[in-house]
């Protein structure tokens, strides 16, 4: 039980890194954030700082301990954003390294919530 706990504290750790990291220029509304979001996929600047906010909420709600049922929201939602961005950058042709790159916080998402379930099934 202590090192399922210690692989996912760690797990979680470099994710829950990744999404804050690439959110906070999204609430700020960064001009980086808008040159990708809005000038490269195409997404409407409205939405930038919607997506992170709804990226922070979600790594806030996978690190409180309890609200079992929320957390799987939030993790069914960043799914969804990561899975979206792969898609879009595919969509429109972007560099391979694009999609290759979404291969490690997609892997750090699955990780942290397969050992998110054996904590709770006392694995």
């Amino acid at each position: 039980m202590k090192k399922t706990k210690i692989i996912y504290w760690i797990i979680t750790g470099l994710f829950s890194a990744f999404i804050i990291f690439s959110s906070i220029p999204d609430i700020l509304n960064t001009s980086d954030a808008i040159k990708f979001m809005h000038d490269q996929l195409g997404y409407p600047v409205y939405f930038i700082p919607f997506i992170g906010v709804a990226k922070f909420l979600g790594i806030v709600a996978i690190l409180i301990p309890g609200f079992p049922k929320i957390k799987e929201w939030a993790y069914a939602g960043i799914a969804f954003d990561l899975i979206g961005a792969t898609y879009s950058v595919i969509a429109l042709g972007g560099p391979i390294g694009g999609p290759i790159f979404m291969i490690v916080p997609l892997a750090f998402l699955a990780g942290s919530y397969i050992y998110y379930h054996k904590l709770q099934n006392g694995k």
